[in-house]
């Protein structure tokens, strides 16, 4: 228990003290080509954390959430990146991103048990916003398909991350393991509210 404490404290130093957790950033920057679209979702730690999240949550549902629940996340990102690649107003993007890692890290702290349609569609949910995020700054040529291309893949390996994560630390160190990815959840929500209410 001790251990898990040490890990908490340094995870949310980690969060707090970084400058990048709020970085959905629409609209901004200059970008091109799959490698700018693959960092996109690892190096804003608003995107990387709820990835991860979708991970553990379907880890923790198990069975068809495994694969379901990852997926359903990505095919709605992918139709709202189309959406904000056209230019489509979206209200609430910003929150909407920031909202995502509250709810999930709260769903993965209080260990939820939902029906798999219930997960994705939560998960399909807020992947309208990060997909928006990063089609608004699609490149408008060949490039933007290689861009849209990296963001998806970055996702997928997040929540393959995610999974992996909570596969083994549940399989490798049982109710202390369950127990972890609970704790992670709940530092990654109070992270998310920090964002949402400009803390930080």
């Amino acid at each position: 228990m001790k251990r898990i404490t040490h890990t908490a404290l340094a995870v949310t130093a980690m969060l707090v003290t970084s400058p990048s957790i709020a970085s959905a950033h629409v609209g901004v920057g200059v970008t091109s080509g799959f490698a700018h679209g693959f960092w996109h979702p690892i190096g804003g730690f608003d995107h990387m954390l709820t990835m991860v999240m979708v991970g553990l949550l379907a880890a923790q549902l198990g069975g068809r959430a495994l694969c379901l629940v990852p997926a359903a996340f990505v095919s709605v990102m992918t139709i709202g990146g189309a959406v904000g690649f056209v230019g489509i107003p979206a209200p609430f993007v910003e929150l909407g991103v920031g909202l995502s890692i509250v709810a999930l890290g709260t769903a993965v702290a209080l260990g939820v048990r939902i029906m798999v349609a219930a997960a994705m569609a939560l998960v399909g949910f807020f992947a309208l916003f990060h997909g928006y995020a990063h089609g608004a700054e699609m490149p408008e040529n060949v490039a933007g398909l290689a861009y849209g291309a990296g963001f998806v893949i970055a996702t997928a390996l997040l929540h393959a991350s995610g999974l992996a994560l909570g596969l083994v630390m549940v399989s490798k160190a049982g109710r202390r393991g369950e127990t972890l990815v609970r704790v992670t959840g709940a530092i990654v929500a109070v992270a998310g509210g920090a964002l949402v209410t400009g803390i930080i």
